[in-house]
């Protein structure tokens, strides 16, 4: 429980805080909840503090989006209260103040995905992880900022305009989740909910030094849509300041539900449990650049690996892994895999014209590639990643984790739409400079970006930790073992805007 002078007395939080207001937005989630809960600070003296806080960071980066009316919000805060003295409890977000990525449906909350086609639309019906948020006790405040439908890692789309980072509003946040991670870098929500089928709960975390979790494929339940079997690329999971209240949030997203079948039966509230443990003696296999195969902005690699010390500093075993697979044909794999489930989503879109002609650039060009794909070469790359995930899978047998640069190049200018190059490398597609982020996406195994501090110039940068797939639990333990033994200057950054 949280004392209750915690947040009648700042000095007990620290010198740092000037007003009640920097105390609520600047504690743990969890820590928040059960202020909430035991009433030592009110739902409206949460949502007051955080919409302050929107007013005044949110014009700097443009992080949230579709932003409801703060009377509304107050209202629902007010509402929260009441049912606190009437003794109802709606669960550990009671409360909370929470934002939507866009590309999650939200009943009567617009719901663009970035796209000028849907800039208008308000649903009738919220998806899954929608639904246990708000039954858990959130206030939807309105949603944060992505691509056109979550495609490419700078978030900009022609319905809101571009979400700057954390650290420098002039340089990309990352994406699609890039308005979840600079919301919640910049203390504008207590948590935050992402997704990501190439990095996108990976990459905007380290580009805004905080923690993104993709989860086991069929953890977190996707939907409700029409189509529940085919769509193993993309997954939604967790976004915190630190790992217990990533992994809280996981509890509430996580959970089987009939309307997606393959969403895996375990409980949540394993997500709950204490995530302390002695890691000592755990193997962790770096995989750095990938034997040469991926260009890197120079000082990626050096900074990740001067921070893999701190898990050879809890007793970790580090080693450096040459893995024998051809990655330019597990490029293709995806490439094929990637085309084909845009196409079979927004093909629809493509062929009106009308339509058509509000789509982005990237949009267009995976679906014009998709519709030269064939069964038999849909099938061949199942089969590749098939191979992908067993070579993966033995390394396990070994190793307790894996591990990865999130990116590939520190945060850019906003206004370029991506890389064109790495070094003498050229770019060939608009996400070819992720391809770091591939191995774990097609492995569909649990997947944690842990910050990784950042280069001379404050830049962010963050390390993947993946783990045996559905043992996302130990991939938390793990990343906590090294958020708690990291240096203070990368887990508490004070150079935010």
């Amino acid at each position: 429980m949280v004392p209750t002078n915690v947040f009648s007395n700042k000095k007990s939080i620290g010198h740092q805080f000037s007003s009640a207001d920097d105390i609520i937005k600047n504690t743990k989630a969890i820590k928040l909840s059960e202020a909430i809960k035991n009433r030592s600070i009110s739902c409206v003296e949460v949502m007051n503090a955080y919409l302050n806080q929107i007013s005044k960071k949110n014009p700097l980066v443009n992080a949230i989006v579709a932003l409801e009316e703060r009377d509304k919000l107050i209202e629902q805060a007010q509402q929260k209260d009441k049912d606190l003295s009437n003794g109802i409890y709606h669960g550990w977000m009671h409360g909370f103040p929470h934002a939507v990525k866009d590309l999650a449906l939200t009943k009567g909350i617009v719901s663009s995905m970035g796209s000028p086609i849907f800039k208008d639309y308000i649903p009738k019906h919220d998806d899954i992880i929608v639904e246990r948020i708000k039954n858990s006790g959130a206030i939807l405040i309105g949603k944060t900022n992505v691509p056109e439908f979550g495609l490419g890692s700078n978030t900009y789309n022609k319905v809101y305009g571009t979400t700057g980072n954390a650290y420098n509003p002039k340089l990309v946040a990352g994406g699609s989740s890039g308005g979840a991670s600079v919301a919640l870098a910049m203390n504008m929500v207590p948590v935050a909910d992402g997704s990501d089928m190439m990095g996108s709960l990976r990459n905007p975390a380290a580009y805004n030094n905080i923690i993104g979790f993709r989860p086991s494929f069929g953890r977190v339940p996707s939907g409700p849509t029409n189509e529940v079997f085919i769509q193993q690329l993309g997954y939604n999971g967790p976004m915190g300041r630190n790992v217990r209240d990533t992994a809280m949030l996981l509890s509430t997203m996580a959970g089987y539900d009939s309307r997606y079948p393959l969403s895996i039966d375990d409980d949540p509230l394993q997500f709950t449990n204490n995530l302390d443990v002695d890691v000592k003696g755990k193997k962790i296999a770096w995989l750095g650049d990938l034997n040469g195969y991926l260009p890197m902005e120079k000082g990626v690699l050096a900074l990740c690996e001067s921070n893999l010390k701190i898990f050879e500093g809890l007793g970790c075993h580090v080693e450096s892994v040459i893995v024998d697979f051809n990655m330019e044909q597990l490029w293709e794999t995806w490439l094929i895999e990637r085309h084909w489930l845009i196409t079979g989503i927004a093909s629809k879109l493509y062929s009106d014209p009308k339509k058509r002609e509000q789509l982005s650039s990237a949009m267009r060009w995976e679906i014009e590639n998709g519709l030269k794909l064939t069964g038999v070469d849909t099938y061949k790359a199942s089969i590749n990643r098939t191979k992908w995930y067993s070579t993966l899978n033995s390394l396990f047998d070994e190793y307790d984790a894996v591990v990865l640069p999130s990116a590939q190049v520190f945060p850019f200018n906003k206004e370029i739409h991506y890389p064109t190059s790495i070094g003498s490398k050229k770019m060939d597609t608009y996400h070819r400079w992720m391809e770091v982020v591939i191995p774990g996406t097609l492995s569909g195994c649990p997947i944690v970006n842990i910050p990784a501090g950042f280069n001379s110039q404050g830049l962010p940068m963050g390390m993947q930790l993946i783990g045996k797939n559905k043992r996302d639990f130990e991939v938390l333990q793990l990343a906590h073992a090294y958020e708690e033994a990291m240096p203070k200057i990368i887990r508490h950054a004070f150079n935010i805007v």
